[in-house]
């Protein structure tokens, strides 16, 4: 706890522990999807998931509302109870779901990813990017378990490795502009 002589001047940017663990665990995750790993790989996605895609972001999530920003605590905190929600469906419930119903639950993902990217649009280009790419690849992964097509699903799994791989670069830049007090890594401000 802090007393009013101990409270520190400035917090740090939550947003690049969120987006990091997501972008590890989408990393993680996406590899599978894409084929280059069995399923029997999920159990390091699960373990992922809940420690860092699920829990990190959670606790992003928290002090994002906690320094006032809306729309990284809602980002953080939905997708990081998103990551917690998959591990306890595939892990525990997995063969008691239709795969169309499991499509719905990435579409209703996807719809919520849509709406973030449109709260982006104003906001650095390298968090457009992630969202962008993520409702794209959630909308794969609905239409592969809504007409069984194994290949949509190897498309979310490719487009979700973009997905990553942009989460991750933004959460660099958040980190190393920081650390330098100066840009080395272009995010595309909003002018």
């Amino acid at each position: 706890m802090w007393n009013d002589n101990q409270k520190p001047k400035e917090l740090g940017n939550p947003a690049a522990v969120g987006l990091a663990g997501f972008a590890m665990t989408t990393w993680l995750s996406s590899m599978i999807n894409a084929g280059w790993f069995s399923i029997e790989s999920n159990s390091l996605v699960f373990a992922m998931a809940l420690a860092y895609g699920g829990g990190g972001q959670v606790l992003a999530g928290m002090v994002e509302f906690f320094r006032g920003n809306t729309f990284g605590g809602t980002a953080s905190l939905s997708f990081g109870c998103f990551w917690i929600s998959y591990v306890i469906f595939f892990r525990f419930f997995d063969s008691s779901a239709p795969p169309a119903f499991v499509g719905w639950y990435f579409c209703l993902w996807g719809i919520f990813a849509l709406y973030m990217w449109i709260a982006t649009l104003r906001s650095p280009r390298a968090l457009q990017t992630v969202f962008l790419l993520l409702w794209i690849t959630l909308f794969f992964a609905a239409s592969g378990e809504w007409i069984g097509a194994r290949i949509l699903v190897m498309v979310s799994g490719y487009v979700g490795l973009c997905t990553a791989a942009a989460a991750l670069y933004y959460s660099a830049a958040i980190v190393i502009n920081d650390a330098h007090e100066r840009v080395i890594l272009p995010i595309g401000e909003f002018k």
